[in-house]
């Protein structure tokens, strides 16, 4: 392992550097470099998007998978590369265990008839969520959790090192002003050979030298009667006014003016590096925080696709229980257990009441024998107003010869007679009539 002690001594430097800079902005004991109103609110946008993501991923989580010990096993088998396992869902297992108390209850009785239909029926269900789990964790959740675990952290350490940047700005304006200031004090003292500061504390051995001498002797002079090196006589100088030039060593001062304006161009260019890679990392920072549009635009489009997914399984969750509905409806018998039906036949009481105590009256309802169901729906003429045209939305299979066979998109009249199931309405294709479902059409003005 290469150890650098330098650059650990420059890293150390440079952090602690920061964090004296860090605590004194946070004390407003020293200035602060603010960026412009644009990038500030391209920061606020970028931080908004960012929360609001991670919120919408979690509940859509749990929307798709309410156990919790379930997504903690997901997120575990994610974490470690593994491909989780197929899991049943609620309606698959409910179906199971309807077909096996059927099995064992009686399938040829009425209730294990009709536990095989839903058991049918929930398997169905059961199926369209699985499928609209899948596409919903691919269209939705995985470009969310693509943004959060790619982008956003590539925007995130760029902006720590633009904050980095920053504290070495302000650190490096700061040390820049402090030169110039004892830059400027250093001009009203006098050189250290016309009078002796006050503040200075000599030792015993350097106050005789100067006390012997005019001027500070040479680096060359002391070489030439100490060549052992550093020894003593040295003069050790305790300033306690920075303005006032520290000996580090033998004697040797140069004088203070040299000295901080020596300081100041050193300061001057240290500012000068530190402004370009401040300004280069605001660039970089911003190029990425501008890519937040294209992130809702991408958003928006996983959106779509997730409503889109939602509305094709509650379609299907529709179609499903309504194809159950009229499976049992069809053995009305099977509820009471009689082959009487349930609703009474149409008498002569208002629309109003008879649509609220009846679903379906006898001349349109189908729960006749599908001959006769035919040759009523014959006879009914349309009303002479009331009919209006409706575009059909999903395609749907006929039960029997009293209802009207649909494909998607097509145009269609119907009307509704009195004491009619308020779901459904009659339907007429050219020459060929019969009931619709509401829920199917469209009704157009």
């Amino acid at each position: 392992m290469d150890f650098n002690m330098k650059k650990l001594a420059s890293d150390a430097g440079i952090f602690f550097t920061r964090a004296v800079q860090f605590t004194e902005e946070k004390f407003g004991q020293a200035e602060k470099t603010e960026l412009d109103a644009n990038f500030e609110n391209l920061l606020a946008r970028a931080d908004s998007t960012k929360n609001w993501t991670e919120k919408i991923l979690r509940q859509t989580e749990v929307l798709l998978q309410p156990n919790p010990s379930a997504r903690v096993e997901e997120f575990l088998y994610e974490k470690l590369d593994r491909k989780v396992p197929s899991r049943v869902t609620n309606g698959e297992l409910l179906a199971q265990y309807m077909a096996e108390a059927a099995s064992e209850l009686g399938p040829t009785t009425p209730y294990g008839k009709t536990l095989v239909k839903v058991a049918e029926a929930e398997k169905r269900l059961g199926a369209a969520e699985r499928d609209f789990i899948h596409t919903a964790s691919i269209n939705f959740l995985t470009p969310l959790r693509n943004f959060l675990e790619g982008d956003w952290k590539t925007i995130s350490k760029e902006r720590r090192l633009l904050q980095n940047r920053r504290l070495d700005l302000d650190a490096c304006k700061a040390r820049l002003k402090k030169a110039k200031a004892a830059e400027a004090k250093a001009t009203t003292v006098p050189d250290f050979q016309e009078t002796r500061p006050r503040n200075y504390i000599l030792s015993a051995s350097a106050s005789a030298t100067l006390d012997d001498t005019s001027c500070p002797p040479s680096w060359s002079e002391w070489k030439e009667q100490y060549p052992g090196g550093w020894r003593p006589p040295c003069l050790f100088l305790l300033p306690l006014n920075p303005s006032v030039t520290r000996a580090r060593g033998c004697l040797s001062l140069p004088k203070d003016r040299k000295l901080w304006n020596d300081e100041v161009d050193k300061a001057e260019q240290e500012l000068r590096v530190a402004q370009t890679e401040f300004d280069r990392q605001a660039e970089v920072t911003r190029l990425l925080l501008e890519g937040i549009s294209s992130t809702h635009v991408n958003h928006l489009r996983c959106l779509h696709e997730f409503v889109e997914s939602q509305t094709t399984y509650y379609a299907q969750c529709y179609r499903h229980m309504l194809d159950l509905q009229k499976q049992l409806g069809r053995f009305p018998g099977t509820f009471v257990g009689t082959t009487e039906p349930t609703s009474p036949p149409l008498s002569s009481t208002s629309p109003t009441t008879t649509a609220a105590t009846m679903p379906v009256g006898p001349s349109v309802a189908g729960l006749g024998p599908p001959g006769e169901a035919a040759l009523c729906l014959e006879e009914v003429a349309p009303p002479a107003s009331g009919t209006r045209k409706a575009r059909v939305l999903y395609d749907y299979e006929a039960a029997d010869s009293s209802e009207l066979a649909l494909l998607a998109d097509e145009l269609i009249t119907v009307y509704s007679l009195p004491g009619m199931d308020p779901d459904w309405l009659i339907g007429e294709r050219g020459n060929k009539k019969g009931k619709v479902p509401v829920t199917y059409l469209e009704l157009l003005s």
